[in-house]
């Protein structure tokens, strides 16, 4: 696998645009107050499935040769991935197989079926999925898309750095969530091209810091379990392709507790009036951990994904308070 360039970038941002706007980036005057810096919020909540996935399926996808198309393909999710892959397989008329885990956010499987996928449950979590779909992929024939080894899928969600540096180009920070590490990566690749000087800061839940231990070791170290609720952060295995790309450009990655991931919900809930989903939610969480770092500073937050259950988030409102 080769590593996306800024140009890969720029060639996936000239597909997407064909189906897809720019999310909205936007100041917030209340988070820029109580963080102490100049905070922008870039909205992938607003995507059409709810999250940036989308756009890295619709690259990749439209990039398929007809044959690959006619046999189908196949991948393995916790949600905002299988639906990325089933949005972009009705685009362009492609059968998607989605293996998840038994225990799946309800309303990303009824997402995923009402945009024609075939759902298949199969493990624990996620990383168990995954095996499964590689072997169904060898024994039935489908090109298997990887969440996180697949080229055309870092570019493709690279497109949301691009956007925020042509919006703010004196932008300082960004910080973005890391499950699988497409986006942070993507992130990264245009960031570090353009202006080495903006700072990559990755983010990551307590419980489940796969790529931040290997972050910090230098080598992939995989997890036995994972307990977070963020279903996007919760991958027990950091990834070749990605993690290569976050070693070497990812200047930070910040852990941050399941509290810590609620409380930021509330505060994205009551000051911007956007549902965040835990992954959405971890880059507001970890900007708020380092704030004391960012004094001063124009920082992009990456709000991946709004795809909350209603049930979480009214635990969340009866038993939490913001940040």
């Amino acid at each position: 696998m080769e590593r996306p360039t800024l140009q890969d970038v720029f060639r996936a941002r000239n597909i997407i645009r064909r189906y897809l706007p720019p999310t909205p980036l936007l100041p917030s005057a209340p988070l820029s107050q109580m963080f102490g810096c100049e905070i922008y919020i870039k909205y992938e909540n607003h995507q059409p499935i709810g999250a940036f996935k989308v756009r890295g399926g619709l690259n990749l996808l439209h990039s398929l040769s007809p044959e690959e198309r006619s046999r189908g393909v196949i991948t393995a999710s916790t949600g905002n991935h299988g639906q990325s892959i089933a949005y972009a397989a009705r685009v362009f008329q492609t059968r998607a197989v989605i293996a998840m885990p038994v225990e799946s956010n309800p309303d990303k499987v009824e997402a995923m079926r009402h945009l024609g996928a075939e759902i298949l449950f199969h493990g624990k979590d996620f990383d168990e999925s995954r095996l499964f779909a590689e072997q169904l992929a060898r024994e039935q024939g489908y090109r298997y898309v990887h969440p996180a080894n697949e080229p055309l899928l870092v570019a493709g969600v690279g497109t949301i750095g691009l956007e925020i540096i042509e919006a703010v180009p004196d932008i300082d920070v960004i910080i973005s969530p890391i499950g699988g590490g497409s986006g942070v990566s993507g992130n990264a690749i245009v960031a570090k091209t353009i202006n080495p000087r903006i700072q990559i800061i990755g983010v990551q839940s307590e419980k489940a810091p796969a790529v931040y231990r290997s972050w910090k070791a230098g080598k992939m170290i995989e997890m036995d379990t994972v307990e977070t609720f963020a279903e996007g952060l919760a991958t027990r295995v950091p990834f070749a392709l990605t993690f290569g790309i976050i070693r070497d450009l990812v200047d930070e990655i910040v852990l941050v507790s399941e509290d810590e991931l609620r409380r930021a919900i509330l505060l994205l809930l009551e000051k911007t009036h956007n549902l965040a989903e835990g992954a959405g939610a971890a880059s507001t969480a970890g900007a708020w951990k380092i704030r004391d770092r960012l004094q001063g500073k124009k920082v992009a937050l990456v709000l991946s994904g709004g795809n909350l259950p209603l049930a979480v988030l009214q635990e969340i409102i009866n038993q939490h308070h913001p940040l």
